[in-house]
C-alpha cells in the first residue's frame, strides 16, 4: 500500500510479513504470534502463562475499565485463567491533574478486583503531543496444558456460537464518545437520552466481558477455539478464525444477534454492525454433539447465545448465507467506528 496507513489495524499482508520474520525460537513458546492468535503461551513446567497485550485508543470515558477486561478477554479465549494486569498510563500535557490519575486507578482496580484478578506493575507518565490519556494493558493467565484452547483449534463440522450480540463494545463507545453529537437536533443523529443511556450502560450491561462466557462454555462441553473479536467487528473476527486454523466458515445472516440499539445506532449513522468493535461476544466453534449443551449451559447463566453458522472446509472459503444465496463475508482490519473519530 502506498502512502499512509488509515487508522485501524496494521494490514494483515504486512503484519503476517513481520511476524514470519521475527517468529519465536525458544522451544518453550507453545504459541507465538499470528493473524488470529488472541495471545502468547509459554511453558513453565507443569503450568502455561498466558500473555495479551492491547491499548485502549478511541475510548477515552471508562478507559481503565476498558482496558482489564479488553485484555482479560484475550487470555479467558485461551481457557487461561486471567491472573495479573500491568498497565503503562500515558497521559497528556497540560491536562492531567491528581483526579484524572486517580480515577483512572480506581477504573482498572474495580475491573480487576471484578476477576479476582491483581495490579502487579506498569509505568505511568505525562508524555508530550498527546491530547486524551492512553492504556496500553497487559493481562497475565495461566492454564494447566490439557486446557489449553488453541486458535487454531476449529474444525470443518464444528458449530459456530456467538454470545450475547455483536458490537456491543462498539455501541458503549460511540454513545459514551459521540453523545453531544447524537442528541435530537445534533449534527450526526437525532437519538433520545433514554436510548444513549442504555448504550452507554452496554459497558456493564450486557458487558464487554467475556471470561464468564469461556468459563462456563468450557464446563458445559468440549470447545475447540475461542475468538474474541475486537477490531473490525464479527466480521474480521471471523476471518481471523478461518486464517487462524485454515478452514472456511459459512455464516447464516439472519442468525446474527445484533442488538435493537446497535441496529439503530448503526443505521442512523450509515455503519456496518458486522464490522463494529465488538468484545463483549464470545465466538466458539464446539463439535456439534456439544453446542446445544453450551448453548444451554450459557442461557442458564443468563447470557444470551445464538448459533451462527458452521466451520466449512477451506476451499469453501468464509460466506455470509442469506435468502439470496452464498456470497463471500465482507470485511477489512479498519474498524467502521474509526470512521467517526477521523
Amino acid at each position: 500500500m502506498r502512502g499512509p496507513y488509515p487508522l485501524g489495524k496494521l494490514p494483515a499482508e504486512h503484519l503476517a510479513r513481520l511476524l514470519t520474520r521475527h517468529a519465536p525460537s525458544d522451544p518453550r513458546v507453545i504459541l507465538g504470534p499470528g493473524i488470529g492468535r488472541d495471545a502468547a503461551v509459554i511453558s513453565f513446567d507443569d503450568r502455561y502463562l498466558v500473555f495479551k497485550t492491547d491499548p485502549i485508543t478511541f475510548a477515552s470515558d471508562e478507559i481503565g475499565w476498558y482496558a482489564v477486561h479488553v485484555n482479560a478477554n484475550d487470555v479467558s479465549c485461551m481457557g487461561a485463567r486471567p491472573r495479573w494486569f500491568l498497565a503503562t498510563l500515558l497521559l497528556p500535557e497540560g491536562n492531567t491533574d491528581q483526579a484524572l490519575v486517580d480515577t483512572i486507578f480506581d477504573q482498572i482496580a474495580d475491573a480487576c478486583r471484578e476477576l479476582n484478578a491483581e495490579l502487579v506493575g506498569g509505568h505511568t507518565e505525562i508524555t508530550h503531543g498527546l491530547e486524551r490519556p492512553i492504556v496500553v494493558g497487559c493481562m497475565l493467565g495461566e492454564v494447566a496444558p490439557e486446557g489449553l484452547v488453541r486458535p487454531d483449534g476449529a474444525r470443518p463440522g464444528d458449530v459456530l456460537l456467538v454470545t450475547k450480540g455483536i458490537a456491543v463494545e462498539g455501541t458503549a463507545i460511540i454513545a459514551r464518545e459521540k453523545a453531544n453529537e447524537l442528541r435530537p437536533g445534533a449534527e450526526l443523529a437525532g437519538i433520545d437520552e433514554t436510548m444513549l443511556k442504555r448504550c452507554r450502560e452496554f459497558l456493564y450491561d450486557p458487558g464487554i466481558s467475556v471470561v464468564q462466557d469461556a468459563a462456563i462454555a468450557m464446563a458445559a462441553g468440549d470447545v475447540h477455539a475461542m475468538h474474541d473479536p475486537t477490531e473490525g467487528g464479527l466480521a474480521n473476527g471471523l476471518w481471523e478464525l478461518a486464517q487462524a486454523a485454515g478452514v472456511g466458515i459459512a455464516v447464516d445472516e439472519s442468525a446474527i444477534p445484533i442488538l435493537p440499539e446497535t441496529r439503530t445506532l448503526c443505521a442512523r449513522l450509515g455503519l456496518d454492525p458486522l464490522g463494529l468493535i465488538a468484545s463483549g461476544a464470545l465466538l466458539l466453534s464446539v463439535p456439534p454433539e456439544d453446542a446445544d449443551a453450551v448453548l444451554a449451559a450459557l442461557e442458564r447463566a443468563g447470557i444470551a447465545a445464538a448459533a451462527i453458522g458452521r466451520v466449512v472446509e477451506p476451499e469453501r472459503g468464509v460466506v455470509l448465507r442469506s435468502q439470496a444465496g452464498d456470497r463471500p463475508l465482507p470485511h477489512s482490519e479498519r474498524d467502521e467506528i474509526t470512521r467517526l473519530f477521523q
